[in-house]
């Protein structure tokens, strides 16, 4: 009886050797900062493609004046396009913009609930079919806090890795030797 137990655990803890390489591969990282780059570039582009509809969702909030809801809205449309690309990319400091930027949106969102706002997050522009079906600030906030724990992944994984993502200059400077 106790050989039984005794491979059971075996089997177990072999599992949890596997989702633990699973977890820890280059894989599982590219494909989370894949992702995580897609959902900023989508979000960021669906938004500078509809600059006014951003603007009116600022403006829900109350943050800002009226005059700097359009610039506000095209900045930070272009911050999520410039670091999803760079995420993309695995450019060094691109993952700490996306932090900072989700660090925003999660304060933002919260605000929001907390005043009691009924109105769109404006989280990926005026196509956004979540917007339509789950229209609430609760939902994108639970969104964006998912999205947080993939970012604290992936700077797990570079930490355990000792990984450092690519600077801009040297990612130029491999483009140039290959066309060279």
């Amino acid at each position: 009886m106790r050989e039984a137990a005794g491979t059971i655990a075996g089997k177990n803890a072999e599992r949890l050797y596997d989702l633990g390489n699973i977890f820890l591969s280059p894989l599982s990282y590219n494909l989370f900062r894949i992702l995580l780059s897609a959902m900023f570039l989508w979000s960021g582009i669906s938004k500078l493609m509809a600059p006014q509809f951003f603007a009116g969702v600022i403006e829900n909030y109350g943050l800002l004046p009226d005059p700097l809801t359009l610039p506000a809205a095209i900045v930070l449309s272009m911050l999520e396009v410039f670091a999803g690309l760079g995420l993309l990319a695995d450019i060094r400091g691109s993952l700490t913009v996306v932090t900072g930027l989700l660090g925003l949106f999660i304060l933002v969102l919260s605000y929001g609930i907390w005043l009691g706002l009924d109105i769109d997050c404006g989280c990926f522009g005026p196509e956004d079919p979540k917007a339509r079906t789950f229209r609430g600030l609760r939902s994108a906030l639970l969104q964006d806090i998912a999205m947080m724990l993939v970012i604290f992944y992936l700077y797990f994984w570079r930490y355990r890795q000792s990984m450092a993502p690519k600077t801009l200059t040297n990612l130029f400077r491999s483009l140039k030797k290959k066309e060279m």
